[in-house]
């Protein structure tokens, strides 16, 4: 027979007692199996632990070291079952989370994220940056566990939840007509003559398609003067002199010499944000930050 954690347990109760008629009042046990119990022990490691007399019972210099030993595996296996639990419990463990290159400039997010650390202090965030298209294919083949995107229908297997529309705003040259007089906002339409700045498809952020759809309803089709990957590269193309882009409101953060940020009166001039993640996913660490960013 091999050696069982209740044989720690045991022979722990009676080094502390040194007298096996405590030592089995403290576990609940009569004292003849526990005298049994530390036999089979010491039988088992082929070595005495207990130096026993009429009198007393004493450890012996082995006995002292397995002490120490058994100690330290018991706190082990106590530790181990309280990680596990807290595991379950969503306390412990790594979170990956990915987002688009505008996201941290939404206030939500790191409060959000700042929430969860202070919560979840013991759980590793691995945040990423990835375009919305990047984060679908990550979060399907499971390189991801939360996807914070912009504008697009996730597929099947993902679940998104709406947690706000970020407006649409008109970068335009600070010394633009339209940016240089007394109106706050500007409508779809005044931007029919202007040559746009856009997204490039692959940059996958859904605000390509949306500018189509809102040009098409103020009656126009967008002259593309350039494309780009980056929101940053688009402004600085304004600057220059190069068009005008539509980008969202949180892009305002980024200040830039010469360039102006021109609220669009138009019902359809926001872009949708969303959190996402696998259908089936039953990680209480993903329950935890999708119930935080949803309530922010």
């Amino acid at each position: 027979m091999g050696i069982e954690l209740r044989h720690l347990r045991y022979f722990i109760a009676v080094a502390d007692e040194l007298h096996f008629g405590r030592a089995a009042e403290r576990l609940g046990m009569s004292q003849p199996p526990l005298s049994q119990q530390i036999r089979d022990l010491e039988d088992n490691l082929g070595v005495r632990l207990l130096r026993r007399t009429n009198r007393r019972v004493e450890l012996t210099d082995a006995g002292r070291a397995y002490l120490d030993a058994a100690r330290d595996i018991l706190s082990r296996v106590d530790d181990a079952g309280d990680m596990a639990r807290r595991a379950e419990r969503g306390e412990v463990g790594e979170l990956r989370i990915a987002f688009t290159r505008s996201m941290p400039l939404i206030e939500r997010f790191p409060r959000t994220i700042r929430a969860f650390r202070d919560a979840y202090p013991a759980v590793r965030l691995a945040l990423i940056e990835r375009t919305t298209l990047q984060q679908f294919e990550c979060l399907l083949d499971g390189r991801q566990d939360i996807g914070l995107i912009r504008g697009l229908a996730a597929p099947a297997p993902l679940v998104a939840w709406k947690l706000l529309d970020d407006p649409l705003v008109a970068v335009l040259r600070a010394d633009h007509p339209l940016a240089r007089r007394k109106r706050a906002s500007l409508r779809m339409e005044e931007l029919a003559e202007e040559s746009f700045l856009v997204f490039t498809r692959a940059s996958g952020t859904g605000i390509y398609d949306q500018l189509l759809t809102m040009c098409r309803h103020a009656g126009f089709m967008p002259r593309i003067a350039q494309e780009a990957g980056e929101s940053s590269t688009m402004i600085g193309l304004v600057a220059a002199g190069m068009g005008v882009a539509v980008l969202p409101r949180s892009m305002r953060h980024v200040h830039m010499e010469g360039v102006a940020y021109v609220p669009i009166a138009s019902p359809d001039a926001a872009s949708a944000l969303y959190l996402t993640h696998r259908r089936d996913d039953a990680s209480p660490l993903v329950k935890a930050f999708t119930q935080m960013m949803r309530t922010a």
